[in-house]
C-alpha cells in the first residue's frame, strides 16, 4: 500500500513527503501578534504562529503557492524560504511578481516534476474563487492544485486553496478521481464586507465530498487569523468525508500517514 506523510505546520502551510518528493504549501512562519493589510480595508490578525520554525522544515523539492498576495498564504519569513526552493508553482500574476524560479500555472493546466530515483508527479491546477461572484479583480487570482503519480490506489491528492463552493471548485469532482483531499476552510469574513465570505466553512466542505467522495480529508486554513469566524464549527472536528472515519483533523507539527 502506497502512503504518503502529511505534515501539517499551521495555516495553510503543510509539508507533504512522499517517495522521496518533499513538497511545501502556502510557507507561512512569522511568529503571532501582527496585523497584515490585505487591501481595499480588510486586515487580519496572525494569532498562532507554525507549530514548526522554517529553519527545521529542510529541503524542499517543490512549493505549491495558491497565491503570494495574502500574508495568511505567504508571509515574509515563508518568502525568504522561497529563495532556496528549486521550483515554485503558483498563479500566472503571482509567477510574474515573483520572477524566476516560480511557474504560473491556469486553471487546468499540467507540469510535471520530475526526478531520477522517484516517480514523476503530475501537478494539475484547479479553479478558485476567493470570494463572491464578481471579487477576482479586487481578492486577485488564486489556485488550488490536484497531484497525481504512479502507484497511487485511491486517486490524487488535491489542495483546494483558498475559494468559496462555487461550479469551478465542484469541476473537481467530474474531472479528477480524488483519493485524499486537504481543504482550506475558515469561512472568512471581513466587517468592512459584511457577510460575504471568502473561503468555505465546514458545511461547504461536507456538501463538496458528498460530490467529490474523497478517501481522506484533511482540513486546514481554519485556524490561526482573527479572519476565520468558522473556527468554533472546526474546533468540534466534524467528519466531512463520506465514510466515517475519514476524516482528519491534524494537530499542528504532528506527522500523520495517509494511504493513497
Amino acid at each position: 500500500m502506497s502512503t504518503l506523510t502529511f505534515t501539517h505546520v499551521g495555516g495553510p502551510t503543510t509539508l507533504v513527503e512522499v517517495d522521496g518528493w518533499r513538497i511545501l504549501t502556502d510557507p507561512t512562519f512569522d511568529a503571532p501578534g501582527r496585523t497584515y493589510a490585505f487591501g481595499w480595508g480588510t486586515s487580519s490578525r496572525k494569532t498562532t504562529g507554525p507549530a514548526v520554525a522554517a529553519a527545521d522544515v529542510g529541503d524542499v523539492d517543490a512549493v505549491l503557492l495558491t497565491h503570494d498576495h495574502h500574508a495568511d498564504n505567504l508571509d515574509d519569513a515563508g518568502r525568504q524560504l522561497l529563495g532556496g526552493a528549486p521550483t515554485i508553482l503558483t498563479t500566472v500574476p503571482g509567477a510574474r511578481r515573483l520572477g524566476p524560479p516560480a511557474v504560473g500555472l491556469r486553471p487546468w493546466a499540467t507540469t510535471t516534476l520530475t526526478h531520477p530515483d522517484r516517480p514523476t508527479l503530475t501537478v494539475t491546477a484547479t479553479p478558485c474563487r476567493h470570494g463572491p461572484v464578481g471579487s477576482r479583480p479586487v481578492a486577485g487570482a488564486v489556485i488550488g492544485f490536484d497531484l497525481s503519480w504512479e502507484g497511487q490506489q485511491h486517486g490524487s491528492l488535491w489542495f483546494s486553496g483558498d475559494t468559496v463552493l462555487y461550479g469551478g471548485v465542484r469541476q473537481v469532482a467530474e474531472r479528477r478521481r480524488v483519493g485524499t483531499a486537504v481543504l482550506h476552510l475558515g469561512g472568512v469574513r471581513f466587517p468592512v464586507t459584511g457577510p460575504l465570505r471568502y473561503s468555505m466553512t465546514v458545511d461547504d466542505g461536507r456538501e463538496l465530498c458528498r460530490t467529490l467522495k474523497p478517501r481522506t480529508v484533511l482540513p486546514v486554513h481554519y485556524e490561526g487569523w482573527s479572519h476565520f469566524v468558522d473556527r468554533p464549527a472546526a474546533l468540534e472536528r466534524p467528519e466531512l468525508a463520506p465514510d466515517p472515519g475519514r476524516t482528519t483533523w491534524a494537530e499542528p507539527g504532528r506527522p500523520v500517514v495517509v494511504e493513497v
